[in-house]
């Protein structure tokens, strides 16, 4: 069979910015390229990024970070998956050693297990360096249950995904044991800076906060997730920095708080599944390195600081977005009016 031809498509792509972010990561002014077809979102993550300098910055922290894949096994009998999933708790640094040969930079963390029935869902997590990673464990993957399969001869192989994974879908378990990075970005906005640059009020943020992304998420059977459009921002900065865009189904689960201080609106973002790399498939490309370049994700340091960085980025320029919405939206026929006069 003939090779396909590889051709390559055009997306339109702007910088925004500067996004002021301080924290233990990143602290500096960065401008951000998001690569969309929805070109209002330029102008409005931009608005965000001018909240971000007039009020002193997004403090953006890193809770935890992993990637994960899930092998399936089946048992005689649920008596002997049960026996089995006991073992391998006891065996995790035998485990450990099996999965960590695959690569110099795979890192073993933990794992998972859960039965239904005869069937054992065994969920490996690991860290991947500067990898998103989902080749990384898939490989460990393979070494883990190619080892099961040698010490429990009674199992058979299933699959080494098992949707435990869960990769790529809407899921609970992600946001509960974690995939990819966890990160939280935050920032205080004086009300002088709110009515200035958003033309709307704290509480008016806070009110339609809970009434449209709580309430409205949770009456319209939202899996941990409450925001009004993380998805935008990720698949934009996602196809502008060579990441796998299908991660945004599990990366734009997430949280916006809203609440108000003494010295202003409180507003943050919670990402918990946000799977970025700086290395591997897609970053070969001559603009992915260039805006990896430009985003200080090429340096060198430590494996996985650069990806760390990245994700950082990442999620303040969400906080940027998901800000000029909820603001927007609290103005009656703004949001329409804005993509008329943006889109035609």
């Amino acid at each position: 069979m003939k090779k396909a031809e590889t051709t390559y498509a055009s997306i339109p792509m702007q910088k925004i910015g500067p996004i002021k972010i301080t924290g233990s990561i990143v602290n500096e002014n960065v401008i951000v390229p998001l690569a969309t077809y929805e070109s209002p979102l330029w102008p409005s993550t931009n608005r965000g990024a001018r909240v971000s300098t007039a009020s002193g910055g997004i403090q953006a922290v890193l809770v935890d970070e992993r990637m994960s894949r899930s092998v399936l096994v089946q048992a005689p009998s649920a008596e002997v998956a049960v026996h089995v999933m006991h073992s391998l708790q006891s065996r995790k640094n035998d485990i450990g050693r099996i999965t960590q040969g695959t690569s110099r930079f795979a890192r073993f963390v933990d794992i998972h297990t859960q039965i239904v029935a005869n069937l054992l869902y065994v969920r490996l997590e690991m860290h991947t360096g500067d990898a998103s990673g989902h080749n990384m464990v898939t490989k460990a993957a393979d070494a883990l249950v190619t080892w099961m399969l040698q010490e429990y001869p009674e199992l058979a192989y299933v699959s080494v995904s098992g949707n435990f994974c869960a990769d790529k879908k809407v899921s609970a378990v992600n946001g509960i044991l974690g995939r990819g990075k966890y990160v939280v970005a935050e920032m205080i906005i004086p009300e002088n800076i709110c009515r200035r640059y958003l033309k709307t009020s704290p509480q008016q943020i806070i009110d339609i906060n809970i009434k449209k992304n709580l309430y409205g998420s949770i009456i319209a059977g939202g899996v941990r997730t409450a925001n009004a459009h993380f998805a935008n921002m990720l698949l934009g900065f996602y196809l502008a920095t060579g990441q796998d865009a299908a991660n945004i189904i599990e990366g734009s689960q997430g949280f916006v708080t809203a609440e108000m201080r003494e010295n202003g609106l409180y507003f943050a973002v919670t990402l918990p599944n946000l799977i970025v790399g700086t290395v591997g498939a897609g970053k070969g490309l001559d603009f992915v390195e260039e805006n990896l370049r430009f985003l200080g994700c090429k340096e060198d340091r430590p494996p996985g600081d650069n990806a760390r960085r990245l994700a950082v980025i990442a999620a303040a320029t969400v906080l940027c977005g998901e800000l000029s919405l909820l603001a927007a939206l609290t103005n009656p026929g703004e949001l329409m009016q804005a993509h008329e006069r943006l889109e035609r």
